[in-house]
């Protein structure tokens, strides 16, 4: 690289020109990059889910859960494996190692599934092997109300509408709805009319299951072309349903209606959902890995906004972010950014004072981080915490290559040399300090990345941001300010002048420090050992504390309790917090969790912002 600087200068172009689009790239990857609070540091989950209709949970286990455990246990890379059975369906999560790509994990379920797929039961439906690209908890709770509609529809429009437009948004991997009811046909058996006309419960529910479908009925040439044919053989209502013909084991016919009671209803209640004490039907939002948690919770923003314009009877409102933190970490990030690059900027002016001299070295700045968000973006990395936090440390470190070369040149300037002399000059003299100055830093630092285990996730991003920005500065201070200094600056009385008051203090303290040799090393050894018992009594975290306004408090009881006592637990929660002025508003999310159970419960606390 010690020739780079001088072919730079005489050949402008090429430089420039790359520099020119480095930094187009860099301003479009910057304004498309995804804004998120950590890097995405989970582990890949692969879900597998059995039914089979009226299996009890222990049967299961034995036919079922047993076998599907067997199966997964010899693919590689699981870390984890976690099943779950209740009546009628098995559920197992399988967790790989960090850093396996979920397609290919996926993938491997999927074919181990397959290859005991003929050890499992026959009455099974065909099993369901599913990634989780769900990241984290929810970004976002919403609570809905209207005077317009009854509970049951209101719940029918959260599903039914409110989920499909907001599951069409890319970034949104769920959408869940708690409180409300959900609608359904209910069909209360009468023991005796059965036992009259000799016909049990199991020989009703299988014929109801072979006459109440929609199926396909074929084909057929209707009007000179072909069209398909669909039996629509499904109820849509209580009478409908109550008027289904039934054949009894004597022969006869009999309505569904004569051996039972039909009506509609809605199903059995096992969640809850209450806003600051008051029951109310919210659902939640969770986003998609990789998605930027700002831009997503803006679309979902303005799609809600588009369903409450076409129906003016619902009423939105966001009762519970985490996205608001994110935004202030973000914005303090940049804040914190910018300042650094001003300050170094002043600190340059104020040793090399020369308004064009700082120009060049402050232009190293801009030209090394935008090209460094293109490559962010190449390498699918986010804005966050660790990646904004490697542009913080190294905004001085980006500048300190062009100070050199820049200070050398001014150098050479006052030994009466041209400008472009001097660059030429300056520049292959200290080429190689300069890359050997960079090159340390990118040696320290890169290692970083390839630290493993959960650590490794977080600093992956951190080490090869800081890499590749001190890469395109050492780029910038070879072939830009060099080229910029040759064409740009203009000798003066200030540069032929002294180095100042600032330099004649420091050779003050120079001397002094090397005419009492003992006493510096004394002092020395003072600070470094100092250093070490500080370290020591630093507390140590794996990661800082930080206020995010908002909190989640989880509830759990003994199994067997009834959802009514869950819900008494958590009133009793939600009393002791809103007797705290802190606390803005509580969403309470109770009820039935993976494993079928009514006996836990999340509280989502939001409180004042700071």
């Amino acid at each position: 690289m010690r020739n780079m600087s001088a072919w730079a200068i005489t050949h402008p172009v090429f430089p420039l020109v790359l520099f020119a689009v480095l930094t187009v790239f860099g301003i479009v990857a910057f304004v498309r990059l995804p804004i998120t609070l950590n890097p995405d540091i989970s582990a890949p989950f692969v879900q597998v889910t059995i039914s089979e209709p009226g299996a009890a949970p222990t049967e299961l286990e034995t036919q079922v859960l047993q076998k599907v455990e067997g199966a997964v246990a010899n693919i590689g890379n699981v870390k984890n494996i976690t099943s779950t059975a209740t009546e009628g369906q098995a559920q197992t999560t399988i967790e790989f190692q960090i850093r396996t790509p979920v397609d290919r994990a996926t993938t491997d379920v999927r074919d181990a599934i397959a290859r005991v797929r003929a050890d499992l039961p026959r009455g099974i439906q065909e099993p369901q092997v599913q990634r989780i690209d769900i990241d984290g908890g929810p970004i976002a709770y919403f609570a809905i109300s209207t005077t317009g509609m009854t509970e049951q529809q209101l719940s029918w429009f959260v599903d039914d509408t409110i989920s499909k437009r907001l599951l069409a948004i890319a970034g949104v991997a769920q959408i869940t709805r708690s409180g409300g009811v959900s609608r359904e046909i209910r069909v209360d058996l009468d023991p005796a009319r059965m036992e009259s006309y000799g016909i049990t419960a199991g020989e009703v529910n299988d014929q109801l299951r072979l006459v109440n479908v929609d199926a396909a009925g074929g084909r057929a040439q209707v009007g000179g072309s072909e069209q398909s044919i669909r039996v629509l053989g499904g109820a849509h209502s209580a009478s409908q349903l109550g008027d289904v013909r039934l054949t009894m084991p004597d022969g006869r016919i009999a309505r569904l209606s004569d051996i039972a009671e039909v009506r509609d209803g809605v199903e059995e209640i096992r969640s809850i959902s209450r806003l600051n004490g008051r029951t109310a039907t919210t659902f939640a939002v969770f986003k998609a890995k990789g998605a930027s948690d700002v831009t997503t919770l803006h679309r979902v923003q303005d799609e809600l906004a588009k369903i409450s314009h076409e129906a003016p009877g619902i009423t939105l409102k966001m009762v519970f972010t985490t996205v608001d933190f994110t935004q202030q970490q973000y914005k303090s990030s940049i804040e914190a950014l910018i300042e650094g690059a001003v300050l170094a900027v002043v600190i340059v002016m104020l040793f090399l004072r020369d308004w064009r001299a700082t120009v060049i070295a402050a232009m190293a700045i801009p030209l090394a981080a935008l090209p460094t968000f293109a490559f962010m973006q190449w390498f699918g990395f986010t804005l966050n915490q660790m990646t904004l936090l490697a542009l913080s440390l190294i905004t001085g470190v980006l500048v300190d290559d062009a100070i050199v070369e820049v200070e050398n040149i001014t150098r050479h300037m006052k030994m009466g040399k041209s400008a472009y002399r001097a660059a030429m000059d300056a520049a292959d003299e200290i080429g190689l300090a300069v890359v050997a100055c960079s090159a340390t830093i990118i040696a320290v630092f890169l290692p970083v990345s390839f630290l493993g285990g959960l650590v490794g996730q977080f600093f992956i991003q951190f080490g090869f941001t800081v890499a590749v920005a001190v890469f395109m500065s050492l780029l910038v201070a070879r072939l830009i300010s060099p080229l910029m200094a040759a064409y740009t600056l203009k000798p003066h009385a200030g540069l032929r002048s002294a180095d100042g008051r600032i330099m004649d203090w420091y050779l003050r303290a120079l001397r002094w420090s090397v005419e009492h040799r003992v006493k510096t090393l004394v002092a020395g050894l003072a600070i470094f050992g100092l250093s070490v018992m500080g370290l020591a009594l630093i507390p140590k975290t794996f990661t800082p504390d930080a206020d995010l306004a908002s909190s989640t408090l989880r509830i759990e009881l003994p199994p067997g309790v009834l959802l009514s006592q869950t819900a008494a637990t958590s009133a009793q929660a939600y009393e002791i917090l809103r007797r705290h002025s802190e606390v803005e508003s509580v969403v309470e999310s109770l009820g039935e969790n993976e494993d079928g159970e009514v006996r836990s419960g999340n509280l989502y606390i939001q409180l004042v912002p700071p």
